[in-house]
């Protein structure tokens, strides 16, 4: 099975697997046979058979191991700009509200830089570079904070004291009604 990314191995995994293959390089020009190098080298024959067609076609080079990529990153005027944008909102870039989503950002980032992030890569960019998330505050409009006060203050209390602790032993549910 092959993975994007480099299979998500270390570095010492990915050079250990790299001195493997270039075992194997060295018994293609001894010309040994595949099963012989797979069983030597406690590999899949078809493994060995991939490795020695990289081999044919790109020579050492073809079986040496990609480097990890790592992830993306933007440069400093990148950041500078991606800030700048930001600050803009979200409605200067064609959405209908003004909530930056991680998701929003996300796309900005690919449509400004051509760069592909994750959504959680870019939690962590922002987070590196001192955003916060904000849940902005939902109040109605026609919300009366002075009636919420009164309320607090004189319905409140009534509506608690009027809750009562079920007795010991006893089902907080009412019995019904005998016929």
């Amino acid at each position: 099975m092959r993975y994007a990314q480099g299979g998500g191995l270390t570095d010492a995994k990915r050079v250990a697997r790299e001195r493997i293959r270039l075992e194997a390089v060295g018994r293609f020009e001894d010309g040994r046979k595949n099963r012989e190098i797979a069983a030597a080298l406690r590999v899949s024959e078809r493994s060995v058979e991939r490795w020695r067609r990289q081999w044919r076609e790109r020579g050492v080079e073809g079986v040496r191991s990609k480097e990890s990529p790592g992830r993306p990153r933007l440069s400093s005027a990148q950041i500078i700009r991606l800030e700048r944008e930001l600050e803009r909102g979200p409605l200067a870039h064609g959405w209908a509200d003004q909530r930056w989503t991680l998701a929003r950002v996300k796309t900005l980032i690919g449509r400004l830089f051509h760069v592909g992030y994750t959504v959680e890569g870019t939690w962590r960019l922002l987070k590196r570079h001192g955003w916060s998330w904000q849940q902005p505050a939902r109040r109605a409009i026609e919300r009366d904070d002075e009636a919420v006060e009164l309320w607090k203050k004189e319905v409140w209390p009534e509506v608690k004291a009027q809750r009562r602790p079920a007795e010991p032993g006893s089902s907080s549910r009412t019995k019904p009604a005998s016929r």
